[in-house]
């Protein structure tokens, strides 16, 4: 008797953590404080134990999450300029953008703290975000769809400061303003 692979022990520890990561991130994205460990085994359809073989520590949790989201967010922007003119393809990307600001919140206190320890290379995300942006940047200067002299370290600014004062998901309303008044001003003059 042979044992499909999507019923496979490795197949669902797979499909179990992608679950978890999937679940965490939702709950982080929405939780005005640190969630626990159990609302998210819940969350995700596993037990306690099950978020505990895969995620040993709530550093463990976090860390993960957060990696997966800045993965998302820099495969992201290269998916979005695959499909869509330069322009579209960054005000698309800053709502991703604005989904891994809020999936922080949850997770705030546990990732500062770990910022602080060493434990996760907050330079080196800075650095991968801001390629990113000036992957989509240049794209949008090499084709006249956005202006050349706003630098990708501009626009993150620019961004930290909207879903500062538009956090999502409770003001996404404002937010969707915000960041079209903000790509309206990237766009060359005529």
């Amino acid at each position: 008797m042979t044992t499909s692979d999507s019923h496979s022990p490795r197949a669902d520890a797979s499909r179990n953590r992608k679950q978890l990561l999937d679940a965490a991130t939702r709950v982080f994205a929405s939780a005005e404080s640190e969630p626990s460990l159990r609302e998210i085994a819940r969350e995700a359809g596993v037990g306690i134990a099950t978020l505990y073989r895969h995620f040993p520590t709530r550093e463990d949790l976090v860390a993960a999450v957060y990696s997966d989201q800045v993965e998302r967010l820099t495969d992201g922007a290269h998916q979005l300029l695959a499909e869509l003119p330069p322009a579209e393809a960054l005000r698309r990307w800053m709502d991703l953008f604005g989904d891994w600001v809020a999936t922080k919140e949850g997770m705030l206190g546990t990732l500062l703290a770990m910022i602080e320890a060493g434990e996760i290379a907050h330079a080196q995300t800075h650095t991968d975000l801001i390629t990113t942006i000036d992957d989509i940047a240049g794209a949008g200067h090499a084709t006249g769809e956005l202006r050349s002299d706003v630098t990708a370290e501009d626009i993150a600014a620019s961004l930290i400061g909207i879903f500062t004062v538009a956090p999502l998901p409770e003001h996404r309303a404002r937010a969707d303003r915000l960041l079209d008044v903000l790509m309206h001003g990237l766009r060359p003059k005529p």
